[in-house]
């Protein structure tokens, strides 16, 4: 299935980041928690959670709250399975779909 050119440009948007893509290559290896992630990552919990948010609000990780023996909620991350096709012809068919301004104009 190909994207819209709106879809494209917010998931390449999503993946144009240093952060992000160590998060998705963790992410496919074994999900993850905030806390844990963090650790492992070696940054701290809140640009986590906002590149996690970036992540998911583009479709290429899904959090589950899931409740712990303990009685606490923990919000678990999984990478969601994605290929991308880039090549001249998949960017002309997804530019015909561009909407006026496109996805996350203010988006630097």
């Amino acid at each position: 299935m190909h994207q819209t050119g709106d879809e494209l440009l917010r998931t390449l948007a999503a993946l144009a980041s240093p952060h992000r893509l160590r998060i998705v290559a963790s992410l496919a290896e074994e999900r993850g928690y905030v806390s844990e992630l963090a650790r492992r990552l070696g940054m701290n919990r809140p640009l986590l959670y906002m590149h996690l948010q970036r992540l998911e609000a583009a479709g290429l990780v899904t959090g589950t709250l899931e409740t712990a023996p303990d009685g606490s909620s923990v919000k678990w991350f999984d990478v969601v399975p994605f290929a991308l096709e880039l090549t001249p012809a998949t960017i002309a068919a997804a530019a015909t779909t561009l909407g006026a301004d496109g996805p996350g104009k203010d988006d630097p």
